[in-house]
């Protein structure tokens, strides 16, 4: 069983309406949100792609976060991410605030991304400099 999850992969990836998987993407340039030049981070989930960001002390006001789709990508308005302090939500403030985003997704103890790997990824990609 555990060598088919492996290879068919977590069952909500397939769920069209939510995201394959997310990316941030840090401004290189202090004071740039994510312009040009950028640094991206990816993850499976939401809350531990932020967890990942906030342990590696990423300022919230230099990060975009996008919603990566099969052939689409959407960004995410910061307030779902971000408090109004500027400082990053906490993974129970997050459900909370994502809970009407992902409608039906998010439930008192758990949600659909349950079955995805919560492990975040160091930056992956540094765009070019033309």
């Amino acid at each position: 069983m555990d060598i088919i999850k492996k290879l068919v992969g977590p069952k909500s990836k397939y769920e069209k309406s939510l995201p394959y998987t997310y990316e941030a993407r840090v401004g290189i340039i202090e004071g740039d949100e994510a312009g040009e030049d950028y640094n991206s981070y990816i993850s499976d989930t939401i809350c531990s792609l932020v967890e990942q960001l906030t342990q590696k002390e990423v300022n919230p006001g230099h990060v975009e976060i996008f919603e990566i789709f099969e052939d689409k990508e959407k960004g995410i308005k910061k307030e779902l991410y971000i408090t109004e302090d500027g400082l990053w939500r906490k993974r129970q403030e997050m459900c909370q605030s994502f809970s009407t985003h992902y409608d039906g997704h998010i439930y008192p103890g758990g949600c659909t991304f349950q079955d995805r790997d919560i492990k975040g990824v160091v930056p992956i990609a540094c765009r070019e400099i033309p």
